[in-house]
């Protein structure tokens, strides 16, 4: 594996791996690698020639400094990870490598930008969208790799594509799971022991919930999930939602739309969890 932390070298190296006809799979990522993250590694070098992974905690997403403060960075291991799956070339770029200048970029999403993540995160998807642009101009793959937890972010990034016209595809990942239910996550390492044990009740909820959709209405449903996460007293809920899977607009009827998702957000502790399940 080779590691580059500018952009400049990173480019020369990918030109001449496009110029000998070799494919590039990408997958970004924020580093804290788990097996979510190799999933989609070993999809992506399945797939291509040549595997690209990016580690870059990018600030700008950030809404609570001590979130991006706390956010845990863990380079040595992740490179162990990284050469367990083949990675060829790992970027690895700093802040000011990657913004040598602010960037003022404002994008907008329309309606999928302005609910759930968007309304509770204000400015996260922008500064999502103007990483993620800058590392697709960097690598210039022929395919990305999205995991489907961060279901939201992923639809971004597919809009992103299609209103600039970008010449690669992207490609989601369905989402990976610990053996009690937990979706994998890099700020599942910031949970304490006992906050660990309580998390899968996330999911179990979730599980029980979409085998009532033939007796409760879309609201019903929702409202029934809402009570059961809170009767955990160590989660504080942020919202659940039950959206159509196109532009995830919160939907009345089951006939609304020919997808459905689930969608949950809660504090455990001080970390912020979110999760998912496709209704149908």
């Amino acid at each position: 594996m080779l590691t580059y932390t500018t952009i400049k070298e990173l480019r020369k190296a990918l030109h001449h791996e496009r110029e000998n006809g070799k494919t590039i799979g990408f997958v970004p990522t924020m580093g804290a690698l788990h097996e979510g993250h190799l999933e989609l590694m070993k999809r992506a070098k399945k797939e291509n020639n040549i595997l690209v992974v990016s580690i870059f905690v990018n600030p700008i997403q950030f809404n609570n400094k001590e979130d991006l403060d706390k956010y845990p960075r863990e380079m040595e291991a992740d490179s162990r990870l990284l050469e367990s799956v083949f990675c060829d070339y790992l970027f690895a770029p700093t802040v000011e490598e990657m913004y040598p200048a602010p960037d003022k970029t404002n994008y907008d999403f329309g309606l999928l930008g302005n609910v759930m993540e968007g309304a509770f995160r204000p400015g996260h998807f922008n500064g999502v969208a103007i990483v993620v642009k800058k590392l697709f101009e960097i690598t210039e793959p022929h395919r990305a790799y999205f995991g489907e937890k961060d279901f939201q972010q992923l639809a971004i990034i597919q809009q992103l594509v299609k209103m600039l016209q970008m010449p690669l595809e992207i490609v989601p990942y369905p989402i990976v799971r610990e053996s009690d239910g937990l979706a994998m996550s890099s700020r599942n390492m910031r949970l304490t022991a006992e906050e660990r044990a309580i998390a899968p009740k996330i999911y179990e909820i979730l599980q029980k919930a979409i085998k009532l959709k033939n007796v409760l209405s879309p609201e019903e449903l929702r409202r029934w999930t809402s009570d059961q996460l809170t009767q955990t007293e160590a989660f504080r809920l942020d919202y659940v939602e039950i959206a159509e899977d196109q532009y995830l607009q919160p939907v009345e009827h089951w006939n609304n739309a020919s997808g459905m998702v689930l969608f949950v957000a809660l504090f455990l502790g001080k970390v912020r969890l979110i999760d998912n399940i496709r209704i149908f």
